[in-house]
Formats: structure tokens, sequence, C-alpha cells
């Protein structure tokens, strides 16, 4: 990574080191809808590649929480660039999209399915539901939190 060619004022500094890796307010609400749903899960598993966010063992499933702009979704957001600094953001965001196809490649290697959750798709949380239930499969019998929820999953999974 290049160090940054001017220096880096106080306010920005303080906006960047606010950025989270892991317990953002994405990564939370997918916890929540996943949890609710009647899925179990373990969190920030470090022996595995890439430190999935969710780690369901059993099902040897993974899920990852991106955010549009630090993965570089194909969405509006997720396509905007920086005006400033471009020498800097644009590899360091580019080496983000390289090591999370390393991830999923090393994952995959290991027998593990991959689904990852964009920020831009929490907005509509039955369409997530939806495709959480589809890629996790039954809930195990799990006692689910509310009915609505997991009738979807169950209209979904047959």
């Amino acid at each position: 990574m290049t160090l940054p060619s001017e220096p880096i004022s106080a306010g920005r500094r303080r906006i960047m080191r606010a950025v989270r890796s892991k317990d953002t307010s994405t990564e939370m609400a997918v916890r929540r809808l996943a949890h609710g749903l009647g899925y179990r899960f373990r969190l920030h598993r470090k022996e595995l590649p890439g430190r999935p966010d969710l780690v369901f063992p059993s099902r040897r499933k993974v899920v990852f929480v991106h955010g549009c702009f630090w993965h570089q979704h194909d969405c509006p957001h997720g396509q905007r660039l920086p005006s400033v600094r471009t020498d800097y953001w644009l590899p360091k965001l580019a080496a983000n999209r390289r090591r999370d196809a390393d991830h999923e490649h090393r994952l995959a290697a290991l027998g593990w399915d991959v689904l990852t959750v964009w920020e831009c798709e929490i907005g509509n949380r039955s369409r997530l539901a939806a495709r959480l239930c589809r890629f996790l499969g039954d809930a195990g019998g799990r006692r689910p939190d509310t009915g609505s929820r997991v009738a979807q999953c169950a209209s979904e999974n047959p």
C-alpha cells in the first residue's frame, strides 16, 4: 500500500478511525435477521480465510457482509470513486476486491459455501430473508422469533 502523498487532516483521520471492520450496523442487521429466522452461527472465525462475518459450522456455510463502497459492489453507491487522492484509493479498493475473491476461492477449496450480502441489500428485509433461507436451508428445528419471517423461509424452502 502506498503512503499518502499529502498530510491527512485531523478531521479526516478521526473519520477514518471511526470506520469499523466488524459489528457494523449492516452486519448487525444481517445477524439480527438470521437469528430471527432461527439460524445460529459463530462470528469472525479466525481460522477461516477472510474471517467471515457469520459462520454456520454444521452447514459448512459462511456469510460475508460487505459495504458497497469498500468492496466496490456494482450498485450506484459502490461504483462511486473518491475524487481526492485517487492515487491512494483506487489501488486500495482494487486490492480489497482481489482479496475478497481470494478469500472466496480459498473457502471454496476448503469445502465452504460462501454468500456475500451487500450493504444495499439491507433495505429490503423480506428479499434478504428469502436469500438467506435459500442459502442456508432449513433452520434445523429451532423455534423462530417471529412467525411471519419463518413462514417465508418455509415457503422458499419446502
